[in-house]
């Protein structure tokens, strides 16, 4: 039974359709159903290499409402097992010098859970919580070291180097990405946000530096909410890839880095990224 109700409300200026992820399984919760209120279902897509789904939707009004119920999953529930399993694409390979760096970290704290904690504390140390232009990765075909210094990324950006080099010191590592509600703005975002799950010598744990860094709670350590709130996993892994499939036997094949949050495409093709308002409410 659906314990709470998630709604994005998009924006649909100059969207001539978007994609909408439609949810996934954790052990904590999963999305159960989606509805869509001011648009309809052109296709739903897969994307099978990750067991994902997607709808397209053509909107039939300047705003679409997706309405998500969630509901709790079995006490055996466990996060998709294709979320940690490697993929060679740009955003989850490490370049050599990154690779070589997080392999002596992880020997270097004694391997195990220590060198996750090493690695995890690398990252924090090498990034610095911001927004910028310019992403470290941009244009690049792995993930490059960062040898010095503090260099500005989002969360994004932060879990991006974190998974790459847990990976490539032979780790198992999760990407999710989803919506935070933070407690104090009693159940409202207006954007997504992601996190890393381990899986060791069957523990799993969850990191979050960028709530860490943004909160002030000094070094980074595992917990689901590090920051008192709740959050919804909407998909996981990066390097996503759907197929829509055209009466003339044709195809549009669409690459993303992530498929998180409704993204928009205009008469064009081109990728928007619309406004939107996520409200997370319990179920009445």
């Amino acid at each position: 039974m659906p314990i709470s109700r998630l709604s994005v409300e998009i924006d649909t200026e100059n969207c001539a359709s978007f994609l909408v992820p439609t949810g996934i399984s954790t052990p904590y919760d999963c999305v159960s159903s989606l509805t869509i209120d001011g648009g309809d279902v052109k296709h739903v897509l897969s994307e099978t290499e990750l067991g994902l789904t997607a709808c397209v939707i053509v909107p039939n009004g300047p705003r679409t409402v997706l309405t998500y119920d969630i509901s709790t999953t079995p006490k055996e529930a466990q996060y998709p097992q294709m979320a940690f399993v490697p993929r060679q694409t740009r955003y989850t390979a490490a370049a050599t010098d990154l690779a070589n760096a997080s392999r002596k970290i992880a020997q270097d704290a004694g391997g195990g859970l220590d060198g996750i904690k090493a690695l995890v504390a690398e990252s924090e140390a090498r990034l610095a919580y911001a927004h910028p232009d310019h992403k470290f990765n941009d244009g690049t075909d792995a993930v490059p070291y960062l040898s010095c210094g503090l260099t500005p990324g989002s969360c994004v950006d932060i879990n991006t180097y974190l998974v790459a080099s847990l990976r490539a010191a032979g780790y198992e590592a999760a990407y999710f990405y989803g919506y935070f509600f933070p407690q104090e703005r009693g159940g409202m975002t207006d954007d997504g946000h992601c996190w890393v799950a381990t899986r060791h010598a069957g523990e799993i744990l969850e990191w979050d530096i960028a709530h860490h860094i943004k909160a002030g709670l000094g070094p980074t350590h595992p917990g689901l909410n590090p920051r008192p709130g709740k959050r919804i996993a909407m998909t996981h892994s990066m390097g996503h890839r759907y197929s829509i499939a055209h009466p003339d036997d044709d195809q549009t094949d669409l690459e993303f880095k992530i498929l998180g949050e409704p993204t928009g495409l205009s008469e064009s093709g081109d990728i928007i990224h619309p406004k939107l308002t996520a409200r997370l409410t319990p179920w009445d």
